[in-house]
């Protein structure tokens, strides 16, 4: 038995035990990492600094750097998302609904605990707190990958978390990291099948397509944000600008931001000078079809797989569309389903966009940058999946959970 294989055996034995405990046992245990997180700020920010100079003396760029680095108030948000997650409602043993079948057979479906899940992600340490944290509410156990530019920030964060965990009553392994962070390791974890109950990815493009095309456990695809906002020619045009700068800079290294923006040929001049004066700030690099280039300062033609990309960056491609049907028939070739935006002040048109776009999140008159477990109301989310089976979008507790059917009877027999 390989190292990861008794790491993961002790999860599952852990998620057994976890399925024993009561809802108020695992807020307390909740509350108690919230703490530990706050208390333990300075030595996770010593770790997380080991992690930023090793990632800056390999030049990685800027906004791959801030989805690393960790602060005094990102280490606050992390514990305020945990405690958050403890008042919300507690889904495990939840009945779903029950039915008397004409036979008297009673039929119900019990909300339970998918059991052992496992999470590969890249270089966010707060995806480990949030992933600890929502497989502790719902009652699951946790085996974690981050990528190797956070070993050193994810080792002291679950070390922080796991002497919470534990001290608070839970049992050992409800929460691990797998430290070794060589790929061929990855690949084992895949392959984990009667460990490992459900896989989910959280990452970059790269990342999540190695894990579907390889692992042999049940796969939740989640993630990959080709995001489009689409300016029609009724816009609002400073509700417009403020939107579309939110949607690319707020954070553009993270998976809700716009990645293409497509603009109304009617508005375009307008718009497009305005937004280019906004955006400066930031230093955007656009990437503009032949019409819309000259309205954007410094732009360089876009090529099709600029339409295709996820920058992650600050770059923006940009291109005019002659209507609604045209931007509908863009984001359905180059969408990845995750979020999708209109910013129109034409009811019929938001409607049609709302009706005809295919994605996880669909906006009217909103930033992208909403798609996200805190901002709709559940708490942390361990990811945001993009596929159409078991769950959709920002995945908060349900999601972490299955049913199960509990039938009752008087001696019923078939």
């Amino acid at each position: 038995m390989t190292n990861l294989e008794k790491q993961a055996a002790l999860a599952k034995k852990a998620a057994a035990q976890l399925y024993m405990t009561s809802g108020d046992d695992r807020n307390r245990a909740l509350m108690a990492m919230a703490d530990a997180l706050e208390n333990n700020c300075p030595k996770i920010l010593e770790a997380n600094a080991v992690d930023m100079k090793n990632a800056e003396e390999k030049g990685t760029r800027q906004a791959m750097l801030d989805r690393l680095k960790l602060t005094e108030q990102r280490i606050s948000d992390m514990a305020a998302a945990i405690r958050d997650i403890v008042k919300l409602e507690d889904p495990i043993g939840h009945t779903e609904r029950a039915v008397k079948r004409p036979n008297g057979l009673v039929i119900a479906e019990k909300r339970v605990p998918l059991g052992v899940v496992g999470v590969i992600y890249e270089a966010r340490p707060n995806v480990t707190a949030d992933a600890a944290a929502l497989a502790i509410k719902t009652a699951n156990a946790a085996i974690l990958r981050g990528g190797s530019e956070a070993i050193n920030s994810n080792k002291k964060i679950v070390e922080v978390l796991n002497d919470a965990v534990i001290g608070a009553g839970m049992p050992e392994g409800a929460v691990s990291l797998v430290c070794d962070t060589d790929r061929k390791t990855a690949q084992e974890m895949m392959r984990l099948n009667g460990y490992i109950d459900v896989l989910i990815p959280r990452g970059g493009a790269g990342l999540i397509k190695t894990v579907i095309e390889n692992a042999t456990v049940p796969v939740i695809e989640t993630g990959v944000g080709n995001c489009h906002t689409f300016i029609d020619k009724s816009a609002d045009i400073d509700m417009a600008v403020k939107i579309a700068v939110n949607a690319k800079c707020s954070r553009p290294s993270v998976c809700n931001a716009m990645e293409t923006l497509l603009v109304h040929k009617d508005i375009m001049a307008e718009f497009l000078t305005r937004l280019s004066e906004a955006m400066r700030e930031y230093n955007v690099k656009f990437r503009a079809c032949e019409q819309s280039i000259s309205f954007l300062e410094g732009a360089s033609p876009a090529a099709e797989e600029d339409y295709e990309t996820e920058f992650l960056d600050y770059i923006l491609a940009a291109k005019a569309v002659n209507g609604i049907g045209e931007a509908i028939e863009h984001i359905r070739k180059y969408s990845t389903g995750h979020s999708e935006a209109i910013v129109t002040n034409d009811y019929a048109n938001s409607q049609k966009f709302t009706d005809e776009i295919d994605a996880a999140a669909v906006y009217v008159n909103a930033s992208t940058r909403f798609t996200d477990g805190g901002c709709f109301g559940l708490g942390a989310e361990i990811g945001i999946s993009t596929q159409k089976l078991h769950v959709r979008g920002p995945m908060g507790l349900k999601a972490l959970t299955t049913i199960k059917y509990v039938i009752s009877g008087n001696g019923q027999i078939r």
